[in-house]
């Protein structure tokens, strides 16, 4: 494929989910009405502080399967099946962002349902994991399914979660297709090269009304259907190239998986349910100590879209290490535990620096009122 035809298919994929996103901003006076009674602004994991379209995904997904149709209709089938498992995750996810209050266990459980669709339609699942003795296990043919299962629907929550700051849903699903385009280039994967370039392209349509300024939101569908469509390819991939280990497409996948995974520890050590919202995701951590520390709180429209920045180099890092060592699991592994670590110990320094920031302040606000109350005292004796 010429670089020519590499560079109209993305543009013709930006195009058409740039010009849907203008079309619901044109007409978003009529869907905000629904989420304006639901309180968004006023949610615990809340970044913005105005009524926002969540409809991004919609305008992502057209582009994607608009072009993939004129594309990849004759020469990809197995592609094509990606759309139908899809169906129930976006019919819930699109209701929650409708404000139809969809909760997370029905969205969680239309992702499961997805996820076995996907299974019987494409015929294929995690075939390895590159760890010796373990693989003889994914001969088992329900031990891989129900892994892939796990797997996927994991994915599709976590590109939720990642989904808070303007840009770094986006940026990190760009950062993953374009991982798995790199890779399926040099192993001769034309449908995979030519989907990948059409999310690319779909995604940064979508990214122009997303950063700085967040105008629109990807939304429950669009980032329960992105991370699904990604994931999804990675295990085609996996399936069609016995060379790519598991542990680079870990690495492609990191951030939001990685994220995932602590929400779930740091909730249930709180004696919270996993599906609770809160504050502590990593992105939130590093927003409100620019907020804490540096800008105030009223400097919301500057430290949201910062957040993202700073932790540019976090999540780009291991999907860059995946895609230069795609077929070397003893590097990729060891990479991903030095990245698993680093995340680990990066996050707890940055609870702490907040902490200590927060309570700097704080100690900074008491003395200031006291100082004042023991001269206006002063004054009247």
């Amino acid at each position: 494929m010429s670089e020519y035809v590499c560079s109209g298919i993305m543009f013709e994929a930006w195009a058409a989910s740039f010009v849907v996103c203008i079309g619901i901003l044109f007409i978003k006076k009529f869907h905000l009405k629904f989420v304006d009674k639901r309180g968004d602004t006023a949610a615990i994991q809340a970044a913005h502080s105005r009524p926002t379209p969540r409809l991004g995904g919609v305008a992502i997904l057209t582009g994607i399967m608009f072009l993939s149709f004129l594309n990849l209709m004759d020469d990809a089938p197995n592609i094509w099946r990606l759309f139908v498992p899809l169906t129930p995750m976006f019919i819930a996810g699109i209701g929650e962002d409708l404000g139809f209050n969809i909760s997370p266990k029905i969205r969680l459980i239309a992702a499961v349902i997805s996820s076995l669709i996907g299974v019987y339609l494409m015929g294929v699942w995690i075939p390895r994991s590159d760890i010796p003795g373990l693989d003889a296990l994914f001969l088992f043919s329900p031990f891989a399914i129900f892994l892939t299962v796990i797997a996927t629907t994991g994915v599709c929550n976590a590109f939720n979660l990642v989904d808070g700051v303007n840009g770094l849903a986006s940026i990190i699903s760009i950062s993953v297709a374009a991982s798995l385009m790199l890779i399926s280039f040099w192993t001769d994967q034309t449908d995979i090269l030519t989907f990948s370039l059409i999310v690319v392209g779909a995604l940064l349509g979508f990214l122009v009304f997303n950063f700085p300024h967040g105008s629109i939101f990807m939304g429950d569908a669009g980032a329960y259907g992105i991370g699904y469509l990604l994931v999804w390819v990675g295990i085609i991939m996996l399936n069609r190239i016995p060379e790519f280990t598991p542990w680079a497409l870990l690495l492609i996948f990191f951030w939001p998986v990685a994220d995932t995974i602590l929400a779930i520890v740091r909730r249930r050590r709180a004696g919270k349910p996993t599906d609770q919202p809160d504050r502590l995701h990593f992105h939130q951590l590093v927003m409100r100590s620019l907020e804490i520390g540096m800008l105030g709180r009223g400097a919301r429209h500057i430290s949201n879209p910062l957040s993202t920045l700073i932790l540019l180099p976090m999540f780009l890092a291991p999907p860059a290490i995946g895609v230069l060592y795609w077929d070397n699991p003893l590097v990729a592994g060891s990479a991903l535990a030095f990245f698993s670590l680093l995340f680990v110990v990066t996050y707890f320094m940055g609870v702490r620096l907040a902490r200590n920031l927060r309570s700097n302040i704080f100690t900074k606000l008491v003395k200031k009122i006291s100082r004042g109350h023991f001269l206006r005292r002063h004054r009247h004796s």
